[in-house]
């Protein structure tokens, strides 16, 4: 997830093609740290995002708008100001650096033909967005950074813009088989890492798709590669170096079934594991993968509390389920002390008063036993003694094991609802979670709360013979999947042994294929406690065989008769429809 120098230049051959002699007709500031230019060109109006935020810099064209405040900024002002109506005239990256410049002409209050730069730099928390004189003296920057700041470069006005050299690193367009040599294969340090730290505008990433084409380890040192894969690495580096020259550039996101984990420029070979998606911008990948990214990082957010209450009970259950079972292992004595007692009814009467012990024939085992006794007692006490202890481990031990059996259905219980977290993918999933901690005793509802409608519906996919395949995303859809829509002959799929979905095939009455068995199973892998597995067991019958026990908890099904196949939970050529 790099916002590189490759990526800049997709950006920069992208504006070129739309923007470049454009007029900007309107600047917004709709953030602290933000513009919103909109620009009119050949190809009608587009309005470009400049974004210098700490968390999330940004450029990339979009047709949307956003909301602005009543007042505009000062720095909005200024530039209305000076570059209103002006007319882009070059756009360029220096030096594979993750700058993007922008000349604009403009006439001034005179009427003379005036040349300003709109400098944005995406440097993560460093990002800028400076505004200068043809002669680089800074007008005004979104951020000031003072000396007190910064001990490298001042960013205020009157003071000259440069780029601060900091870290020393090569333009890799102008890189040469000889420099490459001399300066990747010179330092100490991983492969992969020697890439990205010897050159500018390669990110991590990037090093790692290198090494990754070239059949490389990137975590191995330089000392260990032998001459001929040095050679293999620099010419998949030189290959790679012209394409973005040639300005051949492949904008592709990668997902993790819906999640999207990572964009790039170049094609990513290394994620053969997952979707890649090509788009036909940058520009559409930048909007598409941060909006995607968005709402996964909210929901995640969101569930925080929801996922510390789950994470706190079922710490709580575990040591009371671990303590429970040491305490029923103790009981297991209690069938020693029953013998004790009946042996000594039966051969107590020869004993001596003040006698210790007692050795006896064990007719249950036919071996000779020593019995423990206390001296101050009568046989027929010790007898009680033992028959006491006996009789009270033995209520221990029924208590113990309704109470095991409790506290191991909570587990579960609160396992799946972990599992139905990990699922969610809306704040209305969130929602009908939430409702089942409150139904459970588990969170209380607010004084002034009030039921809230769920709207959250199960995952519909279809399969690659044509059958539709609905997925539950929490314990109330699994019941209502298994019990109210599916029918008797349609297939159910469930992971063994672990929390997780309850997947429903429809047969339509009709008998399924090999294949929609194999992808309704690697869903019902994916969909569960053991989706970072490579393979999964899962077991699978007809809907009429799964029963739900009287008093269960929702979601909590048995079966006798079943099926089992190992999937693997892979689901990215399996048809998503939406949610139905």
């Amino acid at each position: 997830m790099a916002f590189d120098g490759i990526v800049i230049a997709n950006l920069v051959k992208e504006l070129n093609e739309t923007i470049i002699n454009g007029r900007i007709s309107k600047i917004a500031q709709p953030e602290n740290d933000e513009l919103l230019l909109t620009i009119k060109g050949n190809k009608g109006q587009v309005r470009l995002v400049l974004s210098a935020s700490a968390s999330l810099p940004l450029i990339y064209l979009t047709q949307n708008n956003k909301p602005s405040p009543m007042t505009a900024p000062n720095f909005c002002m200024l530039l209305r100001k000076h570059i209103a109506n002006g007319k882009i005239t070059r756009i360029y990256q220096p030096q594979m650096e993750r700058i993007i410049n922008f000349e604009i002409e403009h006439f001034n209050e005179l009427g003379d033909l005036c040349e300003k730069r709109l400098i944005v730099e995406v440097m993560g928390k460093h990002s800028n967005i400076i505004f200068c004189k043809e002669d680089n003296i800074i007008i005004d920057s979104i951020k000031h950074i003072s000396a007190q700041i910064s001990s490298v470069r001042e960013v205020l006005p009157g003071r000259t813009y440069f780029i601060p050299e900091t870290q020393e690193k090569e333009n890799p367009l102008e890189a040469t088989q000889e420099s490459f040599f001399e300066s990747v294969y010179s330092k100490p340090i991983s492969t992969m890492k020697s890439i990205y730290t010897t050159y500018k505008g390669i990110s991590p990433v990037i090093a790692s798709e290198l090494c990754f084409r070239a059949s490389i380890d990137g975590d191995c040192s330089i000392a260990a590669l032998s001459e001929e894969e040095k050679l293999h690495l620099f010419h998949h580096f030189s290959w790679m170096m012209e394409d973005i020259k040639e300005g051949r550039f492949f904008p592709n996101i990668i997902k993790n079934g819906k999640e999207p984990i990572d964009f790039a420029a170049v094609q990513l070979n290394q994620y053969s594991d997952y979707t890649l998606t090509k788009y036909a911008s940058i520009s559409e990948v930048l909007e598409t993968f941060y909006a995607a990214k968005n709402i996964y990082t909210r929901i995640r957010q969101k569930s925080v509390d929801l996922r510390k209450v789950v994470n706190t009970i079922l710490e709580r259950s575990r040591k009371k389920y671990d303590l429970q079972l040491k305490q029923l292992k103790d009981t297991e004595k209690r069938e020693k002390y029953k013998v004790y007692g009946e042996l000594i009814h039966t051969y107590g009467y020869g004993l001596e008063e003040g006698a210790k012990k007692l050795e006896a024939l064990n007719y249950y085992t036919n071996e000779i036993i020593t019995i423990p006794l206390d001296a101050q007692l009568t046989p027929q006490e010790n007898a009680q003694k033992y028959f006491d202890k006996y009789n009270k481990l033995k209520r221990t031990y029924e208590a113990l094991s309704e109470l095991t059996k409790e506290t191991q259905e909570e587990i579960l219980h609160l396992e799946s609802i972990s599992t139905s977290l990990d699922i969610a993918v809306s704040e209305d999933d969130l929602t009908q979670i939430k409702e089942e901690l409150i139904q459970f005793g588990y969170i209380k509802r607010k004084s002034t709360g009030k039921k809230q409608k769920v709207k959250s519906k199960p995952f519909h996919y279809i399969s690659s013979d044509g059958y539709h395949i609905y997925v539950g995303k929490n314990n109330y859809q699994n019941e209502e999947l298994t019990f109210k829509f599916a029918v008797g002959n349609d297939w159910w799929f469930h992971a063994k042994g672990i929390p997780g979905s309850h997947v429903v095939v429809k047969t339509n009455g009709e008998e399924l294929p090999d294949r929609t068995f194999e992808e309704a199973g690697r869903l019902a892998a994916y969909y569960s406690k053991g989706r970072e597995n490579d393979k999964v067991e899962i077991d699978y019958l007809e809907k009429k065989h799964v029963k739900k026990p009287n008093g269960s908890k929702p979601g909590f099904v048995v079966y006798y008769t079943n099926y089992s196949l190992v999937a693997s939970p892979d689901i990215t050529k399996i048809q998503l429809i939406g949610e139905s």
